[in-house]
C-alpha cells in the first residue's frame, strides 16, 4: 500500500509510521517531494482491516493500494524519476550517461587503450567484461580477476567509474571490490539468488533484460534487488529473441517509453548485442535515445579483428568517435542533459 503524509507532517510523524508499518511485518520506502510525502509499504498484501488503521493516524492523508506486482520500481511507490549519479556523469531525471569500452577484458594494452580514447570522445564510464559467460563452453571466458585489476588499472589512469559484469552470487563480493557498478546480464536476469546478492552489496546494479522476458518480468528482477535496500538501479533493454534473423536480436525500442511509463529507474539502450553488425549499432542507439532512453552501454575495441568475442559488432575508435557525435547532437531534441568528461 502507500501512504501519503498530510502537508506539515514532519520527521516525528514520519519516524512513528515507520515504526507503525514495521509492527505490521511492512518495509517502509519513503519518497519525499517538496510538497507531499509518500511512503511505500511493502510487504504481503494489506487487509481492509489493517488500511483503515493507518488512514485514522492523524498525520496520514490517503491509503492506497498498490495495484502493481512489481511494487518498489512503481511509479505509484516513488512517482519522481531515480537519478544514478557518478563523479563523471548521471542518469535518470533528464541526465543521459553512456558506459562504453571493450566487450572483454582481453590484455592490459587493449583495455587501457580504450579507457583512454572512450574518455577522450566523451563516454563517462568504462565498460569490459573479466568474466564472461558465453553460449559455448570453447569461447573465451574472460581475465577473471586479472581483468578485474586492470580495469581498476584503467580507472586509476582515467578517472572513469567502471562497470563490469557479476556470474553468480559467490562472485559478488570480488567484483565488487573492483567495480562502481555491478552488471547483471541477460543469462542471469532471472538468477534471483545473484539479484539478491548484487542488492545486498549496495554498489549500482546494471540489469540487463533477459532475451525472452517480458517488461513486467524485467521488472520484478529489479524488484528483488530493490527489495534489499539498493536504490541505485539501471534497467537496460538489449534485445529479445523473435523470429528475425537479420540482426542478432531484436531491440525492442517501444520497451523504453513502457518502462519509463511503469517505472522510476532509469533505462538505457545497449545497442550493440541486438545489431551484431557495427554498421548497425549507430542507427539503434539513436533510435533508443529518440525513444527516451537514459543512457547507453556500446561495445568498442582498439582492434575490433582482434577481438576474443563479439568482434563484428565491436566500434573502432574511429566509429566510436562518430558514434558519440551523432549521439550528442541528438540529445537536446529529447530534453537530456549530457556531462562529457575531460581528460586529466
Amino acid at each position: 500500500m502507500l501512504i501519503v503524509l498530510k502537508k506539515g507532517a514532519g520527521e516525528e510523524a514520519l519516524a512513528e509510521l515507520k515504526r507503525e508499518l514495521e509492527r505490521f511485518g511492512f518495509r517502509p520506502h519513503v519518497s519525499q517531494g517538496v510538497e507531499t510525502t509518500l511512503v511505500g509499504a511493502v510487504g504481503k498484501g494489506p487487509t481492509p482491516e489493517i488500511m483503515d488503521h493507518f488512514r485514522a493516524l492523524p498525520y496520514v492523508a490517503e491509503v492506497i493500494r498498490i495495484s502493481k506486482p512489481y511494487k518498489l520500481a512503481s511509479l505509484e511507490v516513488h512517482p519522481l524519476p531515480t537519478v544514478v549519479a557518478f563523479p563523471t556523469g548521471k542518469t535518470g531525471g533528464g541526465h543521459f550517461m553512456v558506459a562504453a569500452g571493450p566487450c572483454g577484458v582481453e590484455s592490459r594494452e587493449q583495455t587501457l587503450t580504450a579507457a583512454r580514447y572512450v574518455k577522450k570522445h566523451g563516454a563517462q564510464m568504462l565498460r569490459g567484461g573479466a568474466f564472461k559467460p558465453r553460449t559455448s563452453p570453447y569461447s573465451f571466458q574472460g581475465l577473471g580477476e586479472e581483468g578485474l585489476k586492470i580495469l581498476a588499472e584503467a580507472r586509476a589512469e582515467t578517472g572513469l567509474p567502471v562497470v563490469t559484469e557479476v556470474t553468480s552470487p559467490d562472485k559478488v563480493e570480488l567484483v565488487a571490490e573492483y567495480a562502481d557498478m555491478l552488471q547483471i546480464g541477460a543469462r542471469n536476469a532471472q538468477n534471483f539468488a545473484l539479484l539478491k546478492e548484487a542488492g545486498q552489496s549496495k554498489k549500482p546494479v546494471l540489469l540487463k533484460r533477459g532475451m525472452s522476458m517480458t517488461l513486467e518480468e524485467f521488472l520484478m528482477s529489479a524488484e528483488y534487488v530493490l527489495a534489499e535496500g539498493n536504490e541505485n538501479l539501471i534497467l537496460v533493454e538489449r534485445g529479445i529473441r523473435t523470429f528475425e534473423k537479420a540482426t542478432r536480436f531484436t531491440l525492442d525500442v517501444s520497451a523504453v517509453p513502457v518502462l519509463k511509463s511503469w517505472t522510476h529507474l532509469p533505462v538505457w539502450i545497449d545497442p550493440s548485442h541486438p545489431a551484431g553488425k557495427r554498421d548497425w549499432v549507430t542507427p539503434l542507439a539513436l533510435a533508443g535515445v529518440a525513444a527516451g532512453a537514459d543512457g547507453l552501454i556500446v561495445e568498442t575495441h582498439p582492434n575490433p579483428k582482434e577481438a576474443r568475442s563479439d568482434a563484428a559488432q565491436q566500434l573502432t575508435e574511429e566509429e566510436f568517435a562518430e558514434f558519440m557525435s551523432r549521439v550528442k547532437a541528438l540529445l537536446p531534441a529529447v530534453g537530456k542533459a549530457f556531462h562529457a568528461t575531460a581528460l586529466r
